[in-house]
């Protein structure tokens, strides 16, 4: 049974790179079928019998392609308090009373504070939240995901008030602050998680996929799985038929005891595994930390800490365990290295297993890069996912590396010229999920918020269309998916979207102003909802 439809009236960009624009598109069962003039798609419409609809001047673009989000986070920090932009704990403290005397939830959670906007000058701490709820356990997360303020009702369920973990930051007295970082704060994700159920997830990931296709993202690179959310993905694709949007997953090394990479392999499950909306990709491993934290891995001190240079969340021997075991099990790596220590370490692992080529081994950040780095990547043939709203969030970044080391934070036009296979992604719920707050970072690296770093690093702009490439056949190179999404060519998933204006065509201030009117994936519209 045929179904299908015909755009006219309005511009179509099949491709960035090249750039090919059209004045029509075919779409007969869930693929490209034809794009070119508008004459012969009429004809085709006549003849096959399909449904005209006139774009009115409205513009028609690929899906964007985001290769490193977390849907059971984002889900999650979509029904929780939301603290991105707090600039004072007091503020803080208003937002976490109000929330907490509306949602009765065993743990209170919320995410997205940042300390260096806080007027105070300083980190939260236990005492601030007991101040305002001392009976439930609190875990606010930071922005960055990689560090966390606990209550001291939470800090005692989670056995770390009298612990001496050395991810647990304590005073001058050596008092616990509240304040939790890494591994440590992993352990407290799970004891969270632990309260939700499979339904939960189900929810929670349901949520975050429709909220990504009013957005305009039709794919989703979903790292840092755990089981749990492997199976509210399944369960919802049985339910569902098809999910709104394509999940390509990469799960944890290890979940509740559970080797995962061993169970993937006595399954007989390697990358790819799964359909066209759901398929398992790989593993990934978070290496180091984050330069907000001041817990990634640099080769010299922090700038703004010296006798800090970071450090690696595995032993090198583990780390190296678990690369050689993802690659014989046929399973794509992606390894979470922001430091450049770190990414050093990661290249020496990839080149040790005989190169990436064959499963496409990744390094998600790739935040500060020293010129040797990138000509190893480049060498190497590594492909990269970057962040580039960091750039903006990460305001402060010179205060954390120096002015000397300026010229290595996010450097996204190096390395491209270097050779590098680049992918765009946001990380969220770290950034904003909106791809054109993305494309905007990209564009303008700060311009219009006077960010600092763009002093230091302007050469590392990137036009409109080729940050548009980036987030679209980027990222599907990442994911394995250039020959099926990412362009509007016969035999493409119609995976599009259809947009207000012609972000070719807009000043670049206009680009985060962009709108999303509708989204189809595989040929179905599915924002907005029928």
């Amino acid at each position: 049974m045929m179904f299908g439809f015909v755009f006219v009236g309005g511009v179509v960009y099949s491709s960035f790179e090249p750039l090919v624009r059209a004045d029509s598109l075919v779409v007969v069962n869930g693929r490209v079928a034809y794009v070119g003039s508008e004459d012969k798609a009429l004809r085709i419409a006549d003849t096959l019998g399909l449904n005209v609809i006139d774009l009115r001047g409205r513009v028609v673009m690929p899906g964007f392609i985001d290769s490193h989000a977390h849907l059971d986070s984002l889900g999650i920090s979509l029904n929780s308090l939301d603290l991105r932009g707090v600039d004072s704990i007091e503020e803080l403290k208003r937002r976490l009373r109000e929330y907490a005397d509306r949602v009765r939830a065993r743990w209170v959670y919320g995410r997205g504070w940042d300390q260096e906007l806080f007027r105070e000058g300083r980190w939260p701490s236990r005492f601030d939240l007991d101040s305002v709820i001392n009976d439930r356990p609190v875990a606010l997360v930071r922005v960055c995901g990689h560090a966390a303020v606990l209550n001291t009702k939470a800090l005692e369920l989670s056995g770390l008030l009298n612990s001496r973990d050395p991810d647990v930051v304590r005073d001058e007295r050596g008092e616990p602050t509240g304040v939790v970082v890494e591994r440590t704060l992993d352990r407290v994700r799970e004891l969270i998680n632990e309260s939700y159920t499979v339904s939960d997830y189900e929810d929670f990931i349901l949520s975050a996929m429709r909220y990504a296709a009013s957005l305009g993202v039709t794919t989703i690179g979903f790292v840092s799985v755990n089981l749990r959310s492997l199976q509210a993905l399944v369960n919802l694709e049985s339910k569902l038929g098809a999910l709104p949007i394509r999940v390509r997953v990469y799960l944890n090394p290890e979940d509740h005891g559970v080797n995962v990479i061993d169970l993937l392999r006595q399954l007989g499950v390697r990358r790819g595994f799964g359909s066209e909306y759901l398929r398992i990709n790989g593993i990934k491993v978070i290496a180091d930390g984050s330069l907000g934290a001041r817990t990634a891995w640099l080769s010299r001190p922090y700038n703004d800490e010296p006798g800090n240079s970071g450090r690696l969340n595995y032993d090198k021997d583990t780390l190296l365990r678990i690369a050689r075991e993802s690659d014989e099990a046929g399973l794509q790596l992606a390894i979470h290295g922001i430091g450049d220590a770190t990414i050093d370490l990661i290249l020496d692992i990839y080149e040790g297993l005989g190169g990436t080529s064959r499963l496409r081994h990744r390094i998600e950040h790739a935040s500060v890069l020293r010129e040797d780095l990138i000509r190893r990547i480049g060498r190497l043939g590594a492909v990269v996912a970057v962040q580039p709203h960091f750039v903006v969030s990460d305001w402060w970044v010179i205060d954390r590396v120096g002015v000397e080391r300026a010229r290595y934070v996010y450097p996204f036009r190096t390395l491209v010229n270097a050779g590098a296979r680049v992918g765009f992604s946001t990380d969220a719920p770290v950034e904003p999920l909106n791809p054109f707050e993305t494309v905007y970072a990209a564009v303008t690296r700060g311009r219009y918020e006077n960010i600092e770093l763009l002093r230091y690093t302007e050469n590392e702009t990137l036009s409109v269309r080729e940050a548009l490439h980036l987030y679209t056949c980027g990222s599907a190179y990442l994911l394995h998916e250039e020959n099926h999404v990412c362009r509007l060519e016969p035999g493409y998933l119609a995976d599009f979207i259809v947009l207000d204006k012609d972000p070719l065509g807009v000043d670049d201030r206009e680009l985060r102003e962009m709108k999303v009117l509708e989204t189809y994936v595989g040929g179905v519209r599915v924002y907005p909802a029928d």
